[in-house]
């Protein structure tokens, strides 16, 4: 459990949270499942020689590459390239791209140095204004943007800009992929589609492919739990008797959602140990689809369980969304939601 000022039962939609770009600037390091992630934690998939090769190319970006070593009795080792100052993590969820990114930030020596994803940047830009986000930005030596996105040309436009110039003022970028995947084949990120978009910095990219399978599946059996009434009250109560747990019926939620900037979903889980939500139902508007998809990225990176009545979480995207243009972005928060709710039921089975 985490600390608290306080324990009981809250309510996500009676919260209205206010962040100011001081606390957003604070608050851009890499979320507290990855504090301590290093490149030797991450677990490499034999399989996947790719996750390897990515990991081995991102350790030389951040200067902690071993040796290269000598061919020969008096030969040197051929000289290796100087590195582009932006790499790029393309690949599907789950394979531990995001660990990877904290990797770099944890490595990389720096004095000032950022990590954050897509969304947090462009807020930052909404409460203190374009230019005053890059003085704020420029100088430092790394900036890592997790999920960058294409949904929102304008977002997209700017962000471009901004790492533009901070690329210009010597800030290294390492950055993930998470884009609507129509265009992409299967599912997957098509590197020119991205470096396109951000045509006056192609040159500053390295992309670095990474396959696999989904992490968050290989220990789960089945899909997301959905508990039946008695065990949701049950989770919640345990959970409230010595720390913060919410209670909200889902519909609520998904109304409250649209009245608060995605950049403060991460205000609205403050201290909680455990996310409820009552009589789920399928989500059929895509607006609200992608507001709970960005709510499910807090929820996931505070690693807090959800406990949930109605329809398994894993089904709530109708099927027409997992067809369409952010099938990818649905699918990532349906992995996390299964590990999410398997987590609580855990917590369940405990209590009992």
């Amino acid at each position: 459990m985490t600390q608290h000022t306080s324990t009981g039962v809250v309510h996500l939609t009676e919260r209205t949270p206010a962040v100011t770009g001081t606390e957003m600037l604070a608050s851009l390091v890499p979320p507290p499942q990855f504090d301590e992630a290093t490149f030797d934690s991450y677990r490499a998939d034999p399989s996947y020689p790719s996750q390897e090769a990515a990991k081995q190319t991102l350790q030389r970006f951040t200067g902690r590459a071993a040796p290269t070593k000598k061919t020969g009795l008096f030969r040197r080792a051929p000289k290796e390239a100087p590195m582009k100052p932006g790499v790029y993590l393309d690949g599907g969820f789950g394979v531990g791209k995001t660990h990877l990114l904290a990797s770099v930030y944890h490595a990389l020596p720096a004095r000032r140095k950022y990590f954050g994803s897509f969304i947090e940047y462009t807020a930052l830009v909404g409460a203190l204004g374009y230019r005053n986000t890059v003085d704020l930005l420029r100088g430092a030596e790394l900036l890592c943007i997790d999920e960058f996105e294409l949904d929102d040309p304008g977002d997209t436009m700017v962000m471009t800009r901004l790492l533009g110039e901070l690329v210009a003022s010597g800030t290294k970028l390492a950055a993930t992929s998470n884009t609507p995947p129509n265009a992409l084949g299967e599912g997957r990120f098509a590197a020119q589609d991205f470096l396109r978009e951000i045509h006056a910095m192609s040159d500053s990219f390295e992309t670095l492919r990474i396959d696999g399978v989904d992490y968050r599946q290989r220990a789960i059996d089945g899909s997301a739990v959905a508990m039946q009434e008695t065990e949701y009250t049950r989770c919640i109560a345990d959970a409230a008797a010595d720390g913060v747990a919410s209670d909200d019926a889902f519909t609520d939620v998904i109304r409250h959602l649209a009245q608060v900037h995605p950049s403060r979903y991460i205000r609205l889980i403050d201290e909680l140990d455990l996310v409820g939500l009552r009589e789920v139902q399928v989500l059929t508007d895509q607006s609200e689809a992608l507001r709970f998809v960005a709510f499910v990225d807090r929820v996931y990176d505070a690693q807090l369980p959800v406990a949930a009545t109605g329809v398994p979480l894993d089904e709530v995207f109708a099927e027409e969304m997992l067809g369409g243009g952010y099938r990818k972005k649905y699918l990532r928060a349906v992995s996390r939601l299964n590990a999410l709710t398997h987590s609580a039921s855990e917590l369940s089975a405990r209590i009992v």
